[in-house]
């Protein structure tokens, strides 16, 4: 992959994924604007993907405003020149059952995730869409938008609308030359490494630098966040100039296609269906084999 005069920018690089991502975008010669709200960890990403031989900005702003994302861009273009690569990964946990969960744990995880994708997405494309180039928009995705998770009403129902409004950018952005595509990581994070299931392999990954066993990257498709940086940079790059409107998954040695809502089961009633008709024809019909959810648990 050669980025060279591209640029491109991060969002929740600081740290992680992000970080990962960052740094996999600058060895492949693109300049990156880190971002972050720790201005400490923005400025250290910026201290390794120089050491590295990349360049690198920091811009510390927390996402979900317009003003935040016209700010990321403006750095971009102020600094380089232009913008190429927009990637959302920016995003805050607020775990609770529903009954539990208040305005405010689901008003946070909504602003930065949905509303900061789509500030920072219009705001690139703007920009973009001005250069007349084309562009690569990579956003975050998960599984718990793609199948619901115990305790995440808020963070679901995000990654749910950031799929759906990538399917939407694949077609108004097409004639732009611009791709969207989500990226749906399955990584030792600091949410995925408190599941019982994966805390020790990544404790002794951390500690003693043991490689996760293939019932994890391959079983499981789990691995570690620079296992999900290639298809960040494959996306972002010339190659992937036909991919549009996907989401993506990966994580440790394996890497999926997710597919979109569609009808599994369809039945006809001549004139329409009255609820009576729906109760009787339901076991025998549409509703023979109901729809799975809910993200499986770990089976090492």
């Amino acid at each position: 992959m050669d980025l060279s005069g591209k640029v491109a920018v991060v969002t929740g690089s600081g740290r992680g994924l992000g970080l990962a991502y960052a740094r996999s975008l600058a060895a492949a010669g693109a300049a990156v604007v880190i971002n972050d709200v720790d201005t400490e960890a923005a400025v250290e990403a910026v201290r390794i993907l120089t050491a590295d031989g990349g360049r690198a900005v920091a811009e510390v702003v927390p996402v979900g405003s317009a003003e935040a994302a016209e700010a990321l861009v403006a750095r971009a273009v102020d600094t380089y020149g232009r913008l190429d690569v927009m990637v959302t990964n920016a995003g805050v946990l607020r775990d609770r059952v529903l009954w539990k969960m208040t305005d405010e744990d689901f008003d946070t995880v909504v602003e930065v995730h949905l509303r900061g994708t789509f500030t920072c997405v219009r705001a690139a494309v703007e920009r973009m869409r001005a250069q007349g180039e084309g562009g690569r928009i990579v956003v975050a995705g998960s599984p718990a938008g793609q199948r619901g998770n115990f305790g995440q009403t808020n963070y679901a129902a995000a990654k749910a609308g950031i799929a759906a409004m990538v399917r939407t950018w694949g077609m108004e952005l097409a004639k732009a030359g611009i791709t969207a595509n989500a990226v749906v990581p399955v990584a030792a994070t600091a949410m995925t490494r408190t599941i019982p299931a994966f805390a020790p392999h990544v404790e002794a990954l951390e500690r003693d630098g043991v490689a996760f066993p293939d019932s994890l990257r391959k079983g499981e498709g789990f691995g570690t966040p620079e296992d999900v940086a290639g298809l960040v940079t494959f996306l972002a790059s010339d190659a992937a100039a036909g991919v549009t409107g996907q989401c993506v998954g990966i994580g440790g040695d394996r890497l999926s296609l997710w597919s979109h809502p569609r009808e599994v089961s369809v039945a006809y009633a001549d004139g329409g269906w009255s609820a009576e008709a729906i109760a009787a024809a339901w076991p025998v019909t549409v509703g023979r084999t109901p729809e799975t959810f809910g993200i499986p648990a770990p089976q090492l």
